[in-house]
């Protein structure tokens, strides 16, 4: 299947120019999508742009992802509400390095012609004189028609810096910088770059009369009008320090039908046959939630590889009763704080914990888990309590630093449900 035939059944098409799929059918092109270096993490915002160029590879062509050193100085103004901050130097590089490992993941860049190639805008505009950028670049792009960009025309109510309104003359520098030294004959982003890129073509068209083409994806939505990629506590992000493999698994496997149904063709590499089966066997069973699982472990484990998605799965368990203590031992603290997010917190002296407390003391009286000694009693006579997922059987049993996870928390479990953290101080 030729690229453009693979993204139009995948619903990844939201504009292209004319001449676009000829020039693809062509030859072996080389494209390029940009990355803003304003974090040092990309997020899931990120991984459809990401997924063209996966599909890019696939077909053929040349890859290139383009990380704004220089552009990321200035912020992209397009439908932003208000100026972006600026990053210093060294900040800008130090998130370039860490999203430069993250794309490494996802593209191949020892494949032949085809290989794909990392560029920085900053290593071409570093020596670029303010002089010579309006020598070279300004002069062919009149200011009516930048003005005519609807991202511009909804920032001009409110403001808008020259320096944030010169930008598309910088990324339009880019497409011109990349056709000229690079043969890169496509630019791809997301709809709202289109009036950036197509500023592209047409320095390209005026500055050398070439030829150029651009092809932007939809902005990802939601069902129900949220906001995607964003949960309670902001982005979700491809650094596994950021959001744990856990987190990430499960913003997948939470989201409804309809966006399951949608984000599969989007995020993953699926085939089309594989797709409509996993449907169909969903809709047989939806409350099975099929359809959401085979999402959370395709994307998972593309981000964070197999042992990312293990975590994840053996995570996911604990909270449902399958959890064991070794499970929990094998998690890291990221991820154990992960799963027991919002659980009740309970402070401990470390040092009494060296010569042992008593399970009663403990939560009735050293934490007040349990409201007194004796209910902690009851409980554990009705067989109610656990601790780090292992039923407390008698009401002697000492608690000691050996007891403790990441050697600074004991889980308290009473009843099926209701779990509490007791953490070392």
């Amino acid at each position: 299947m030729t690229f453009i035939k693979e993204l139009l059944w995948r619903g990844m098409i939201h504009d292209m120019m004319p001449g676009t799929e000829e020039q693809l059918d062509k030859e072996m092109t080389s494209g390029y999508i940009g990355f803003d270096p304003t974090a040092d993490s990309l997020h899931i915002g990120n991984l459809l742009p990401i997924m063209m160029l996966v599909h890019f590879q696939r077909a053929g062509h040349k890859p290139i992802a383009l990380v704004g050193g220089a552009t990321g100085m200035i912020g992209d103004p397009s439908f932003k509400a208000e100026e972006r901050r600026f990053l210093d130097e060294e900040t800008l590089k130090y998130n370039l390095s860490c999203q430069k490992k993250q794309l490494e993941k996802f593209l191949d860049f020892n494949c032949g012609a085809h290989s794909a190639e990392i560029v920085n805008n900053f290593e071409w505009f570093r020596e670029f004189s303010f002089l010579g950028f309006l020598r070279d670049v300004g002069k062919h792009i009149t200011v009516n028609y930048m003005m005519s960009k609807d991202s511009v025309k909804k920032r001009l109510e409110t403001g808008i810096s020259f320096t944030e309104f010169s930008y598309q003359l910088i990324q339009g520098y880019d497409y011109y910088y990349l056709y000229r030294h690079k043969n890169c004959k496509l630019q791809m982003g997301g709809s709202d770059q289109w009036g950036n890129i197509v500023t592209g073509t047409e320095l390209i068209r005026r500055k050398d009369e070439g030829e150029a083409f651009a092809l932007t994806c939809p902005l990802v939505t939601k069902a129900d009008g949220g906001k995607f990629g964003k949960s309670e506590k902001g982005n979700i992000w491809l650094d596994p320090m950021k959001t744990s493999p856990y987190a990430f698994y499960q913003f997948w496997l939470n989201v409804s039908d309809e966006d399951a149904g949608k984000y599969i063709k989007l995020f993953t590499l699926l085939s089309r046959e594989e797709i409509d089966e996993i449907t169909r066997e969903h809709m047989e069973a939806p409350h099975i939630r099929l359809l959401q699982k085979k999402l959370a472990s395709e994307i998972t484990l593309m981000v964070h590889s197999r042992e990312g998605l293990e975590s994840a799965t053996e995570a996911s368990e604990i909270l449902f009763g399958k959890g064991t203590r070794e499970t929990l031992k094998k998690l890291d603290e990221n991820t154990f704080l992960s799963v027991f997010d919002g659980v009740p917190m309970f402070p401990v002296d470390l040092e009494s914990l060296k010569s042992g407390i008593n399970i009663v003391d403990l939560l009735g009286e050293k934490t007040q888990v349990f409201s007194s000694k004796g209910e902690v009693r009851r409980m554990i006579q009705g067989g109610g309590v656990s601790i780090n997922k292992v039923r407390v059987e008698d009401e002697t049993l000492s608690i000691n630093a050996g007891d403790l996870l990441n050697d600074r928390y004991i889980l308290v479990q009473k009843g099926k449900k209701n779990y509490y953290l007791i953490t070392g101080k």
